[in-house]
């Protein structure tokens, strides 16, 4: 809490007459305790806004830049490793900047800077990473690595002004350095509950309702609200930040990502979703878009791809169980290709698919037919709901894993026990694994975990992929 003598001396300075909070009760020079405690609960309420916007705003940026650049371990190194920097950054500025003008009326300024930034990021973000699509239509990695890299920068800003937060608002709070521990101890405890919201509201709520630039937006406009009301009456010099950000979300058309061709485009919980249509050919394209994941001609059954090769699952077993087929089960349904060819060359058996994402399912059904009356969609992980199915099959097809996206949880001796233990006696596992051209060291390692659960392994290379069928 701000003593006596140090809310005397402040309240002298011009800058600070102007804010409110510290002048809502009692008269000038005169601080009555029930102001010091409404300006210390809103200075605490302002921590826990920026711990919440600072989480919300990293995995956000996650979301921007994964339908250029995925969603790989190394794309989450980068980004985590720069938010840390820039948080470190921030926390070192911030105490100095402090300790210079331990005023209220600087941290929200600040507050108000920091919420500006964070709402041109998906603005002037998109231009350039719409210049990562040609870089990998044409290989070029100086291009690619620079796009991605200056997005990231944008962030540097914003970031950097959150870290400032908290090391400002102790200085503000302390009143008796014999109570800086516990006065700073409260700061970050309430920084990082703002986080844990942090971590859930863009993920679960904001970026599946309103999207990725969307949700940038709201944060901007919910941090500048603290800042504004922190600052009071001088609050009408930075009014047009917020007319800025409010602007440049209605006159500018929101668009994530162009590609020729596309018909549908949206982001889940878990992907960034598009449907490309060339000719009459339809293809489902997830994050980055390097894989096609589904495909549709109404006018052809086959594909010349890696769904084709799952109808041979039952012709690999002696006798063939091709024409006594009963159920199968599909674990990365996507859009329903295999299902759907499953359906035309073995008839109406029950299909069973598993599709972790709601969303890409109502693609699915909307853009691919993807409504056959013999097919069950469980939304769930693969691992999960093949554990509680009741049914044994004789096909489990698992198509869930893309170079570098490899769930490992669905590549373990453990998974492949829980699908020998859900075959019938003469039942069949199929499994598409990416391979790098020349590189096979995933296909062999599969298939020797593979060979620890299975009798006997099979192995073909789709042509003119990267597939391998195990």
């Amino acid at each position: 809490m701000i003593s006596a003598w140090s809310t005397r001396a402040i309240f002298r300075s011009p800058d600070y007459r102007d804010d409110p909070i510290l002048l809502r009760a009692g008269a000038a020079g005169d601080w009555s305790r029930v102001g010091q405690d409404l300006g210390l609960r809103y200075l605490h309420f302002s921590v826990f806004v920026s711990g919440l916007v600072t989480l919300a705003v990293e995995l956000s940026a996650s979301r921007l830049v994964e339908p250029y650049f995925g969603t790989s371990n190394l794309t989450w190194a980068t980004l985590i490793g720069l938010i840390l920097l820039y948080l470190s950054a921030g926390y070192t500025i911030g105490g100095r900047w402090a300790d210079r003008s331990p005023r209220p009326d600087v941290l929200y300024r600040l507050i108000a800077w920091a919420a500006f930034l964070i709402g041109l990021v998906p603005f002037v973000a998109h231009p350039i990473l719409s210049l990562s699509v040609s870089a990998f239509a044409d290989f070029n990695a100086a291009l690619l690595a620079g796009s991605f890299v200056s997005a990231l920068i944008l962030l540097s800003g914003p970031i950097t002004l959150l870290g400032c937060v908290s090391p400002f608002a102790i200085r503000l709070a302390v009143e008796d350095v014999r109570r800086a521990g516990n006065v700073s101890g409260r700061i970050y405890a309430l920084s990082t509950v703002g986080s844990f919201f942090g971590a859930f509201l863009p993920v679960l709520v904001l970026i599946p309702a309103i999207g990725t630039r969307n949700t940038f937006v709201l944060l901007s406009l919910a941090l500048l609200t603290i800042g504004l009301i922190g600052l009071g009456r001088s609050a009408g010099r930075f009014l047009w930040m917020p007319a800025v950000i409010v602007c440049l979300a209605i006159f500018i058309r929101p668009e994530i990502k162009s590609t020729p061709g596309t018909i549908f485009q949206n982001e889940s919980a878990y992907n960034y979703i598009q449907v490309v249509q060339r000719g009459d050919t339809r293809f489902l394209l997830l994050n980055e878009g390097q894989g096609i994941h589904s495909i549709y001609n109404p006018n052809r059954l086959d594909t010349g791809g890696t769904w084709d090769f799952f109808t041979l699952a039952p012709y690999l077993h002696s006798p063939p169980s091709a024409d006594r087929l009963q159920r199968v089960a599909v674990i990365g349904l996507a859009a329903g290709t295999i299902a759907r060819q499953y359906t035309a060359v073995f008839g109406d058996i029950p299909i069973d698919g598993v599709e972790i994402d709601p969303l890409i399912v109502r693609a699915g059904r909307e853009y691919f037919d993807m409504n056959l009356s013999n097919l069950s969609v469980l939304i769930s992980d693969g691992r999960y709901a093949l554990m509680r199915s009741p049914y044994r099959y004789d096909v489990i097809g698992i198509d869930a894993y893309r170079l570098p996206y490899i769930p490992w949880h669905l590549t373990t001796v453990e998974f492949f026990w829980q699908v020998r233990d859900h075959l019938t006696d003469d039942g069949v596992a199929v499994v598409n694994v990416g391979n790098g051209g020349s590189d096979y060291r995933l296909v062999d390692a599969m298939s020797t975990t593979l060979a620890q659960v299975f009798p006997s392994v099979y192995v073909a290379d789709v042509p003119h992929t990267f597939n391998t069928i195990v």
